[in-house]
């Protein structure tokens, strides 16, 4: 399927879901991301949901990596082209921006590279590991930024697509994507 007829797709069945189904899925990827050989890594980048479009909370992943003492960074928008890193800390003050993405005040600045680890919000996947967001490309000009090593999660509640059929060539895949049931791995041995 194309890019355009997958987003109508999944953000239609987003939308379907019930608070408790949202909730329930949630927990289940945040359980299932534990599994992953990830937990030497220091630095972890994640989203933060917009709640109006249904996106995965990402709140109990956030509280496993506070829980292990990791190094949480927090997205924000900084220009039409460019997000910004922030360190989560006790002090971080947030707001909704107008894209209505909850995203830190100010803070911490953290560089692309120290990252070590990033959880990616998307709205569908393949079975190689090619992913679709928004379309508006932030998280493929980010992780280009990113130390070639960085390991890439997408968080999906739904299973992987046969392909994506218009997969552009700066179009970064992912090495995992974890469902509430399956865990996908991408990476070549």
């Amino acid at each position: 399927m194309l890019k355009k007829d997958l987003r109508i797709k999944y953000l239609k069945l987003r939308s379907s879901l019930t608070p408790s189904q949202l909730s329930s899925q949630s927990i289940a990827i945040a359980n299932s991301v534990l599994q992953l050989p990830i937990w030497s890594n220091s630095y972890f980048h994640i989203f933060l949901p917009i709640e109006q479009k249904a996106e995965i909370n990402t709140e109990g992943i956030i509280s496993i990596l506070l829980g292990l003492d990791k190094n949480v960074i927090v997205p924000k928008i900084k220009s039409s082209t460019q997000l910004e890193h922030f360190l989560l800390t006790d002090n971080t003050k947030f707001t909704t921006n107008s894209l209505n993405i909850p995203e830190p005040v100010d803070g911490i600045t953290i560089e692309p590279k120290k990252i070590d680890v990033v959880f990616i919000p998307l709205l569908a996947f393949d079975k190689t590991g090619n992913r679709i967001g928004y379309g508006k490309g932030y998280y493929d000009r980010f992780l280009s930024d990113c130390k070639e090593d960085i390991i890439k999660i997408g968080l999906s509640f739904f299973e992987a697509e046969d392909s994506i059929d218009d997969v552009d060539t700066t179009d970064i895949p992912l090495d995992y994507c974890v469902t509430p049931n399956t865990t996908f791995s991408f990476k070549t041995p």
